[in-house]
């Protein structure tokens, strides 16, 4: 295994040489004795999408052994507005596969994600992670496979203009430094969020950059591999933290928020999935996309109107979701088109060695790439619970499997052309909307909420909250009312500008 961890970026994984998802106890002591750890934090979700931490000092061995094996009281009712104050506490307990060395810290600290418990010692029901835990076993259950998902985050970085090679206005996709200012910053980023266990695939300057009141403003992504659904949900909770506590010590500013000013690109959280049996991606059958995947689609389909809910959890999130943006307002599906809702991304099913061709006098090699191919969920945004977007999704997707005329809504909602196009008006006018407003979309979730809570994946406690929660905003005509008031939609990017 010498080759294996050599060019392992978490330091816990590279020092105890064996793969996270089989770290022990005894191991998270003998790291911290043999290391010089000397706290330990515990991490965990609350109801707001933020990842919130508990601190522990190490007095010694026998503390550090309790703290590991019996882990810590916390009040429910203040992470949470489903736990109610007469029976608000719960257990928090670390799942030692998450290990990872703190970046920031001064004081050598091990940070670990934690699981929630009741007062029976029972995961809580209604925890982020253990719904999406209940939502990838119930689709193995039904399906005979693995639900796997990565994101696309989207961010924006903000600082001072100092007006040196500026870039031209919403057209950083990919850009190069020194046009590009924040590369750096972002190289360092990635580093961190691998070190804490994150899969990334790459990382890049992305289309929106700007400049408002004296500061630029500029785009940014980082795109993760496909993995466990479960991972991705923590791969993402974890590389938002790093990502703003690195902007924090690095005196820049970052948001996540879905939509900063009228007429520039909005930042998104599209979401990559694959289904996966014995190692093999069910994605495609003879190099092309399979019925499964098809059976998926359909489920996202047909469940799209209340996946917002999930995904889109302020009033900023529908005004990103608008024609010409590049972000998806109707109910459809197609091939390598961002006018849709779900995406089928470009594979390499052509079955031609690029890399030969690229590099004249280099041998031939053949590589299966059949684990690339994936459907893209184009809706979500930065302020959507990453736990309960993705258990959503999985429950979507295996919907689908339920359904006997998958293949038929498969078939009517797939489009081939760029729907805004005046020309195909016709096509346009055949389909679903998707939700305008928090309003509606908690009403979506009303209807539809029967699907979310089948095999106990979403307790009736979670769905009343969100829906509550959305509701609570009041902005069912705010979209329209203020579309043209730029004063008021500063307002409001400020009062959600930290979401998610």
């Amino acid at each position: 295994m010498t080759n294996f961890f050599s060019m392992t970026a978490n330091p816990v994984v590279a020092y105890l040489r064996k793969p996270a998802a089989e770290f022990t106890k005894e191991d998270i002591v003998r790291y911290a004795e043999e290391t010089g750890v000397k706290m330990v934090n515990f991490m965990y979700p609350g109801g707001d999408g933020k990842l919130k931490t508990l601190n522990f000092v190490i007095t010694d061995k026998q503390y550090l052994e309790a703290i590991l094996t019996c882990g810590e009281r916390v009040d429910g009712s203040s992470l949470f507005s489903f736990v109610q104050a007469g029976s608000s506490d719960l257990y928090v307990l670390p799942r030692f596969s998450t290990a990872f060395l703190d970046p920031f810290a001064e004081i050598p600290t091990l940070c670990m994600l934690c699981s929630f418990f009741d007062k029976d010692g029972a995961l809580l029901e209604s925890a982020p992670e253990n719904t999406l835990a209940k939502a990838c076993k119930t689709f193995t259950d039904v399906t005979g496979m693995e639900f796997h998902a990565m994101g696309e985050l989207e961010y924006y970085v903000i600082f001072d203009d100092d007006g040196r090679y500026p870039a031209i206005d919403q057209h950083g996709y990919h850009e190069s430094a020194p046009y590009a200012k924040a590369n750096e910053f972002r190289a360092k980023c990635m580093l961190y969020i691998a070190q804490a266990g994150g899969q990334i695939k790459y990382g890049h300057s992305e289309v929106g950059n700007f400049v408002l009141n004296g500061k630029v403003y500029e785009q940014n992504e980082i795109e993760f591999l496909p993995v466990r659904a479960d991972h991705a949900a923590d791969q993402l909770m974890l590389a938002k933290w790093v990502i703003r506590n690195l902007a924090y010590q690095m005196g820049l500013n970052v948001t996540f928020a879905p939509k900063i000013t009228t007429g520039k690109a909005g930042s998104g959280l599209h979401i990559h999935m694959r289904i996966v049996k014995d190692g093999k991606n069910m994605m495609l059958e003879n190099g092309v996309l399979s019925d499964n995947a098809r059976r998926m689609i359909a489920g996202m389909m047909e469940l799209a109107p209340s996946i917002t809910a999930f995904g889109n959890k302020t009033p900023m999130s529908y005004f990103r979701l608008v024609p010409h943006q590049e972000a998806p307002t109707n109910v459809c599906w197609g091939d390598r088109n961002r006018s849709v809702l779900v995406r089928v991304p470009l594979g390499w099913t052509a079955d031609v060695d690029m890399s030969a061709i690229a590099n004249p006098g280099t041998a031939s090699h053949h590589v299966d790439t059949s684990m690339k191919q994936t459907v893209e969920m184009r809706s979500p945004d930065g302020s959507a619970d990453l736990y309960q977007l993705i258990a959503g999704l999985c429950v979507a997707c295996r919907h689908g499997f339920e359904m006997d005329n998958a293949l038929d809504i498969a078939e009517r909602t797939y489009v081939n052309v760029n729907i805004h196009d005046e020309a195909n008006r016709s096509k346009l006018e055949q389909l679903e909307q998707l939700p305008d407003s928090c309003e509606a979309s908690a009403d979506c979730l009303e209807r539809q909420r029967a699907v979310y809570e089948e095999r106990g994946v979403f307790s009736a406690a979670m769905i009343d909250s969100i829906i509550a929660n959305l509701r609570a905003y009041h902005d069912r005509s705010l979209r329209a009312e203020i579309a043209h008031n730029p004063e008021e939609i500063r307002k409001l990017v400020e009062r959600y500008f930290h979401c998610g």
